[in-house]
């Protein structure tokens, strides 16, 4: 079984990623949530989901610090993270992506380009 971890501390975004991403739940995908980090790292290093949707800002462990651990952790390492969030500087983009990021996407987002992606990083 598959599995996405979405990652936000806001819960409206939460719900609004598992509404566009529940119907992967019909080809076997388990969707994992957590409102910050430090739950996300838990998850991650226990449940090792495929695929994160990873939030910035957030309380106890930002979204960059999590990246940067999970992309020098041996075993977790290969998780796929797209950091989406409302920063979109180019210079939090650079933050990103010297973490470890895969993809940077910013909010609002295209539910479209979220289940594409999604489908293409679990080879669905």
């Amino acid at each position: 079984m598959s599995r996405i971890l979405i990652v936000d501390d806001e819960p409206h975004i939460r719900i609004l990623l598992e509404q566009t991403l529940e119907e992967l739940e019909d080809e076997g995908v388990e969707l994992l949530k957590a409102n910050n980090g430090e739950a996300a790292m838990d998850i991650i290093r226990n449940k090792k989901p495929e695929l994160v949707f990873l939030d910035v800002m957030m309380p106890k462990m930002n979204g960059i610090e999590v990246c940067g651990i999970v992309k020098k952790e041996p075993g977790i390492s290969d998780t796929y993270i797209i950091m989406l969030t409302a920063k979109g500087q180019v210079y939090d983009q650079q933050k990103g992506s010297e973490a470890g990021a895969d993809i940077y996407m910013t909010k609002p987002f295209n539910p479209d380009e979220i289940i594409e992606k999604a489908r293409e990083v679990l080879g669905l």
